[in-house]
């Protein structure tokens, strides 16, 4: 971990990966304002510390409007214990910023994590420039103020900018408006809120299906009979083997409405393991962006 801490309120942290000023750390500070938001080196560093006691939450990106999936991910949920307990969607305003002096015309390089370079790739080939992938938003800004490199801006927030001391040479740098990144929260703790019929529910799990023909379309067929309406199915090979896939699921339903326990019960049939990681109340962002 990037940070060391001592003498804190754990019930009061929330750890995330990135250095200071990274949109995971814009995001901690929109859904928990008031709380110490701790940066990590790695995902696995932030999810290990709500694990060990010293963080009670870890926000983790799972995936962008713009370059989809988070792939990293999905091998960590597969070695952690946690559950997911609340959603957040944060608007991506990517910059593209450099030392002061500089020019948008001495811009050769750009750099950033992979991601962010992904999601403004039109702006880059504009300006004849190439990509430098970097480990981290905030991590290029720091890095461009700590080591003058004269042909090399990066891409991060405006945060980041202002905590490094950086000129914007660009906002809104990224390819499409509406750019947004969606975040699990993660915790020690299930806690799964009570079913109210007229609330909207996400939850999430994996299963992996038993080796035989049609088995995911027959284990999928539960949730459209029983009216489930399916928002994401993720697969992903389980430790190298091609014939051995796992699949991640979000839907809107709770997990106690009777419908989803029908859906599960003929999910169970055709799988060899499925695994909760959560229900919790759907984001307000969804109902705004239909």
């Amino acid at each position: 971990m990037s940070e060391q801490i001592t003498h804190f309120d754990a019930t009061q942290v929330v750890a995330y990966q990135g250095e200071p000023g990274a949109y995971s750390h814009l995001a901690c500070k929109q859904t928990f304002p008031n709380w110490k938001s701790v940066n990590c080196a790695t995902f696995a560093d932030a999810l290990q510390m709500v694990e060990q006691g010293s963080a009670y939450y870890a926000m983790i990106p799972v995936e962008n409007s713009t370059a989809g999936r988070v792939e990293e991910i999905y091998r960590e949920l597969r070695r952690t214990q946690l559950y997911v307990v609340k959603e957040h969607f944060e608007p991506v305003n990517h910059c593209l910023m450099a030392r002061h002096g500089m020019t948008l015309e001495q811009v050769k390089r750009i750099g950033s994590h992979p991601q962010a370079l992904a999601q403004c790739d039109s702006n880059i080939k504009a300006l004849g420039a190439k990509n430098l992938a970097m480990y981290d938003t905030a991590g290029a800004a720091k890095h461009i103020a700590e080591q003058e490199e004269a042909d090399l801006a990066v891409i991060s927030s405006e945060l980041a900018a202002e905590l490094y001391g950086l000129n914007i040479l660009k906002t809104y740098f990224n390819d499409t408006q509406g750019n947004t990144t969606r975040f699990l929260v993660f915790a020690k703790q299930q806690k799964m809120p009570v079913f109210e019929a007229q609330q909207t529910y996400i939850t999430s799990f994996m299963f992996r299906v038993r080796n035989i023909p049609a088995a995911l379309y027959k284990a999928m067929g539960g949730f459209a009979t029983n009216g489930i309406n399916m928002l994401k199915l993720e697969s992903y090979m389980v430790n190298g083997h091609f014939t051995a896939t796992q699949f991640y699921v979000d839907v809107e339903a709770h997990f106690q409405d009777p419908a989803m326990q029908s859906a599960l019960e003929e999910l169970r049939f055709f799988s060899e393991e499925i695994r909760l990681l959560g229900t919790y109340y759907a984001d307000e962002y969804r109902a705004k962006s239909k």
